[in-house]
Parts: structure tokens; C-alpha cells; sequence
């Protein structure tokens, strides 16, 4: 695994992270960021959806909060939007290529959560409620 971060410190450097590459991380996770986002691009990893079947595919979001977050997608440029000329109005919602770029992030995440994430549930288990 690439390391980021500069050669370990010795204690005499400043060991703050590159200010670069601090403002590209941070971006990344301004547009990945919020409770829904990631459930919204995984739904529409298999293609394009109707905001109704969008909705009922990711149980308990509302929809202002869909909404919203399709907006913060949108505007981000990991989801596109097509509204349709029609009564009633038909608005279909499909990932852009920068989304399906973080396919092999998703991929490592869902690694990860495979080797690590039963951990953490293991350990709230064994843990007896005061």
C-alpha cells in the first residue's frame, strides 16, 4: 500500500501532512460525506433509476433528504440527472464516469469492512451493558 505521508518523523520536522494533498482528501470526503451518499451510489452502481425506486431501494430516507442529497451528488459531479418532458414528469438518476471511478474504492471498503468491520461488532458484543 502507497504510503502518503512524508518519511517518518524523527522529531525534529514538522510532521504536518502535505497542505495539497490535505485540501484533495478533504474534498473528497466534502463529496462523499452525509448519511446517504453511499447508499445512493451503491443503489445506483447496477444503472440508471427513477427517484421512486431510488427511494425505495435505501430503506429509511426521506425524501427531502434524497432529494437533497441527489442535489449534493449532482453538484458534485458523481450522479446526473435527465428530467423527462412528460406528464407526469419522469427525472431518472445514473452515476457519471467520476462515480464509477470509485468503484474500486467501494471494492476496498467492502474489503475492508469483510476483514475488519466484524471485529468492532464482536467486541460491542462481548462488552456487557453497564
Amino acid at each position: 500500500m502507497e504510503n502518503l505521508t512524508a518519511a517518518p518523523c524523527d522529531g525534529d520536522c514538522d510532521c504536518s501532512p502535505d497542505p495539497a494533498q490535505l485540501a484533495e482528501f478533504k474534498h473528497a470526503i466534502h463529496a462523499l460525506g452525509g448519511k446517504w451518499k453511499f447508499e445512493i451510489l451503491f443503489s445506483l452502481m447496477n444503472g440508471t433509476m427513477r427517484f421512486g425506486a431510488l427511494r425505495r431501494s435505501i430503506a429509511g430516507i426521506t425524501q427531502h433528504m434524497l432529494t437533497t442529497q441527489l442535489r449534493e451528488l449532482e453538484q458534485d459531479g458523481l450522479v446526473s440527472r435527465t428530467a423527462f418532458a412528460e406528464k407526469p414528469l419522469r427525472v431518472e438518476y445514473e452515476l457519471t464516469e467520476a462515480a464509477y471511478g470509485l468503484l474500486p474504492a467501494f471494492k476496498e471498503l467492502l474489503s475492508w469492512s469483510r476483514v475488519y468491520g466484524g471485529a468492532r461488532l464482536a467486541v460491542s458484543q462481548a462488552t456487557p451493558e453497564a
